[in-house]
C-alpha cells in the first residue's frame, strides 16, 4: 500500500509540474498578445498636436533624421536634431528636449 501511494504521489506531482508551466505559458502568449493589438489601435487614436516650447518626453528613444534635405527640412543648428513623431518632423533642442520647430511629413 505505501509503496503505491508513492508512486501515486510521485507520478501526480511530475505531471503538476509538466502541465502547470505549458498551462501558463499559453495564457502569457494570448494576453501578451491581446494586450499589444489593443495598446496599438489606442495609440494611433491619440495623435499629440505640437506646439513650439513643449518637451517631447521620448525624444532619446527616436532616430534622428540625418537626410533632412530629402525631407525638404532646414539644416539643424548645432545641439539640435530633427525626429519624426506621428505624422510630424520635430526640431529638437538636444539639451532639453523642447520642440523648436515643427513641419509636417509628405
Amino acid at each position: 500500500m505505501s509503496k503505491f501511494f508513492t508512486r501515486l504521489v510521485l507520478s501526480t506531482a511530475a505531471v503538476a509540474m509538466l502541465a502547470v508551466p505549458m498551462a501558463q505559458a499559453q495564457s502569457r502568449h494570448d494576453t501578451r498578445q491581446g494586450h499589444h493589438y489593443s495598446q496599438k489601435k489606442h495609440h494611433d487614436a491619440k495623435r499629440h498636436n505640437w506646439k513650439r516650447g513643449e518637451r517631447v518626453s521620448d525624444w532619446r528613444k527616436r532616430a534622428a533624421i540625418r537626410d533632412y534635405r530629402r525631407h525638404g527640412l532646414r539644416a539643424p543648428n548645432r545641439g539640435q536634431h530633427w525626429v519624426k513623431v506621428d505624422n510630424h518632423y520635430l526640431l529638437i533642442t538636444l539639451a532639453t528636449g523642447i520642440v523648436a520647430s515643427i513641419a509636417t511629413a509628405r
